[in-house]
């Protein structure tokens, strides 16, 4: 599926994605997927150091809950309630 930007909140402090987009990818190997655990203030993702480029895979890896939301188009959003996650209209 190519490669995505995660935050540190997931990758390192083991947090589940609570919020996911997807945007236009920067290359060819970028799907435009960005996921974020959702605590994640201004400061925090105005500091580029608390996020990495991973596969896909290995965020699913992470959060098997977004698996069936992978395909989705570009400008889907995501945000995980009670009952799972809901599309956010654009």
């Amino acid at each position: 599926m190519g490669y995505c930007i995660a935050s540190d909140r997931i990758t390192v402090d083991g947090g589940k994605v609570g919020y996911m987009y997807r945007e236009e990818g920067d290359c060819c190997n970028d799907s435009g997927w960005r996921f974020f655990e959702g605590s994640e203030d201004q400061d925090y993702t105005d500091n580029t150091s608390h996020f990495e480029i991973y596969d896909v895979n290995t965020i699913a890896n992470y959060d098997m809950d977004i698996i069936p939301l992978l395909d989705s188009p570009i400008g889907s959003a995501f945000e995980r309630t009670a009952n799972g996650f809901e599309p956010i209209p654009e």
